[in-house]
């Protein structure tokens, strides 16, 4: 396990991986709840039956019976995978990133085990976790996380992708929504969100979508890749 030390105000780069490398999600379904757990389960407030709570309601939210909602962290960008996810996280107070973690593989082990009638965690361990502290690492980990691994889902796979970049990026913005390249390529604004330091990095959908061109047609995200697996092995 890696657990970077960190503390307030610190940039996160986390990864969760399915356990043996199987599915974290069984279903599209499961997808969208991911997607409706990364905004509630971002608050001190704890409610188990959470989804009981918000039934009926749209996907983020909030019942009035629920005490104002006090974020754990930032997320500033996110990507659900067929086995594992990435967020990038600001710690806002302390222990936060390690409770939000918690609250979200708790819940998904406990949503997968009551529907397929299994026991144990789904997950490959504790979260890993690297700590960005510098404006290098925070470009490059948001073109890793947003851009790169919903490129390796392109029907034709990466390579393809790289070869066709803008009919691979408006699949990517248009055609899976279980990450938050939309926020960025687009003028869509997610509750799930803070942008924080991206916002300043990228201050506009041309801005990151240039960034990240270059980035991937240059194969830089690639080069660096061994760098982010490394740390979060």
């Amino acid at each position: 396990m890696r657990i970077e030390p960190y503390g307030i105000d610190s940039f996160v780069h986390v990864m969760k991986r399915g356990a043996r490398g199987l599915p974290i999600t069984s279903d599209i379904a499961d997808c969208w709840r991911f997607t409706r757990l990364l905004y509630h389960m971002n608050d001190e407030y704890k409610c188990d039956p959470w989804e009981r709570d918000t039934f009926g309601m749209g996907i983020f939210d909030r019942p009035s019976s629920w005490p104002e909602r006090s974020p754990l962290v930032k997320v500033l960008a996110w990507v659900l995978m067929p086995n594992h996810f990435h967020l990038v996280l600001k710690e806002i107070r302390e222990g936060g990133v390690s409770k939000y973690m918690q609250k979200i593989g708790g819940s998904m082990t406990t949503h997968h085990n009551a529907k397929h009638e299994e026991k144990g965690s789904i997950f490959q361990g504790a979260f890993k976790s690297r700590t960005l502290d510098d404006d290098f690492y925070l470009k490059h980990v948001a073109s890793y996380v947003m851009v790169k691994n919903v490129f390796e889902l392109y029907p034709g796979g990466y390579d393809r992708a790289v070869a066709e970049f803008d009919k691979a990026w408006k699949w990517a913005v248009e055609e899976y929504p279980f990450s938050s390249l939309a926020d960025y390529a687009t003028m869509r604004n997610s509750p799930i969100l803070e942008k924080d330091i991206f916002g300043e990095l990228f201050p506009s959908p041309a801005t990151f979508k240039a960034h990240s061109k270059e980035m991937i047609m240059n194969r830089t995200v690639e080069s660096h890749t061994g760098l982010y697996k490394a740390a979060l092995e």
